[in-house]
């Protein structure tokens, strides 16, 4: 090929490239101007006095306070020490068998089975308290292993990982399987954590088809350790997580079935 003609095909490389570079920032500028959010309360004429940007309307609910240990006025109480009465096993219906403490508590009756509420949710605001038992029993995922389960499809997971490596996307703290924690929060072995968890469920179309994901928010002993996070579907020990459209569910707490000795207490929700 001659120069004249390598010269010419150069350029012709060069003008295409430059199309195409030209043409992606356009498809940029699009998007971009397609994701631009517009307050339509804000596009009429700009209020001149400060009472133009105020409203009275409609009031906003007082509710107690849960500072040091309370319980808000609006709280649901799922559970408070006095009985099993608002819980049922999952698989046949029957009364829950776990063990009611003196102290308030309960902790898993091994191999019994998962629990759950007997009232269903949607978007909550819960409180939860639970312990790992001492002594110290058993290594990696059997030890301290329960799980606070949101629809009671969607797992926050409950372990001792004091000292007790494993996978972070099962650690304490994660949502199992998918999401680790953004940090480990753990109280010493033997003491009570506190969860305050901000859940809000994923939406269905008619057709049965997921079109925004649930989100978890997830505080542990005061710390965030889950910031609005997706849940990307249900979270099982095997396989990818899946989608089955629903509406309400239970709170769950798991029976791991390896005599975790795991305790609960002071269980309480807002609905949202």
């Amino acid at each position: 090929m001659n120069k004249l003609a390598t010269l010419g095909l150069l350029g012709v490389l060069i003008l295409s490239s430059c199309q195409e570079s030209t043409k992606e920032a356009a498809l940029s500028n699009i998007a971009k101007k397609e994701a631009v959010i517009v307050h339509e309360e804000y596009t009429k004429p700009e209020p001149t006095k400060p009472e133009g940007t105020e409203f009275y309307e409609p009031k906003v609910p007082v509710v107690g306070s849960a500072l040091n240990g309370g319980v808000p006025s609006d709280a649901i109480v799922l559970f408070d020490g006095s009985s099993l009465e608002g819980w049922m096993h999952v698989q046949d219906s029957t009364a829950a068998k776990w063990h009611l403490n003196e102290d308030g508590s309960m902790t898993v009756a091994d191999k019994t089975g998962n629990i759950r509420t007997k009232e269903e949710f949607g978007d909550i605001q819960l409180h939860i308290e639970w312990k790992s038992p001492i002594p110290v029993q058993r290594e990696g995922q059997n030890r301290g292993n329960s799980g606070v389960f949101l629809n009671g499809i969607y797992e926050v997971q409950v372990l001792d990982n004091n000292n007790n490596d494993t996978y972070v996307n099962g650690q304490v703290g994660a949502i199992y399987k998918q999401g680790p924690p953004l940090a480990m929060a753990s109280s010493p072995t033997g003491e009570w954590n506190v969860y305050d968890i901000i859940y809000h469920a994923p939406e269905f179309n008619s057709e049965g088809d997921k079109i925004k994901s649930g989100t978890l928010t997830v505080f542990h002993n005061g710390v965030v350790i889950q910031d609005h996070t997706e849940i990307k579907g249900t979270t099982p020990y095997i396989g990818w997580p899946k989608n089955p459209a629903h509406g309400k569910g239970p709170l769950m707490l798991q029976d791991h079935g390896d005599d975790s000795g795991v305790s609960y207490r002071n269980i309480w929700v807002r609905e949202l």
